[in-house]
């Protein structure tokens, strides 16, 4: 199994397998338990996520060269964003759905995104009700657009792809989630079979005598018939 020198641990790789391949059973029982286990939560716990997103194209209003104008709308875009999320805006659509929640768990809800060179801004809610996370998205949209328009004194964003209402969850996966437990139960049940093994230090046949004890064994007494074998283990000499 192993040997102690000098606080250094050495290890049968080849006894180890042994020992992995005798426990085999366990290792599958345990990691079946675990994809079980990991299967029920996500069907029936853990509460299922859904999204739904609005797409706004900023375009700028004023006669401009066409790089001066990108670069405009581009700049417009990255400020709409920081609008989106304030207090104002999220403390109006609260107030204009009747939402029974703070304005900080309604930002935490919401996620705003900027494609790389473009002037596409992406409003992203996220609830447990699709349909409540569809109306969110629209109204902060909508609200958002007004807010920009009133206090930049510019023209709204145009509106490029509506809510739509998710009819599957983007979160939790069940494949994934099942994946993951399979691989917690595999690892798990061979950590512990593994540390089980180096920390056993038991002297279990004649071979472990003349291996960990450096003495040879000179004869077997074989039990008689009807004897019972001893279950006290000999600890090893440190």
């Amino acid at each position: 199994m192993y040997t102690l020198e000098n606080d250094e641990i050495e290890i049968d790789l080849l006894e180890l397998f042994e020992v992995l391949k005798s426990k085999v059973l366990v290792i599958i029982l345990t990691t079946l338990i675990f994809i079980a286990g990991s299967g029920i939560l996500t069907m029936f716990v853990i509460t299922p996520t859904y999204s739904s997103s609005v797409q706004l194209y900023v375009v700028s209003s004023n006669n401009l060269s066409d790089l001066t104008s990108l670069q405009l709308e581009t700049q417009l875009t990255q400020d709409y964003m920081m609008v989106v999320e304030t207090r104002t805006v999220l403390e109006e659509v609260i107030n204009n759905l009747s939402l029974d929640m703070e304005y900080e768990e309604l930002d935490g809800k919401i996620t705003v995104e900027n494609p790389s060179d473009t002037r596409i801004m992406k409003i992203t809610v996220s609830d447990s009700d699709p349909k409540e996370a569809q109306v969110i998205a629209r109204e902060v949209a909508k609200v958002t657009a007004a807010t920009v328009s009133e206090k930049m004194d510019i023209k709204e964003p145009t509106v490029i792809e509506d809510a739509y209402l998710a009819d599957e969850p983007d979160s939790p996966s069940l494949k994934l989630n099942i994946v993951i437990g399979a691989f917690l139960g595999l690892v798990l049940s061979v950590g512990a079979i593994t540390i089980n093994y180096v920390l056993n230090d038991t002297i279990r046949k004649e071979e472990d005598i003349e291996r960990y004890l450096e003495i040879n064994t000179l004869a077997k007494l074989p039990l008689a018939k009807g004897e019972k074998r001893h279950k006290k283990k000999v600890r090893k000499a440190k």
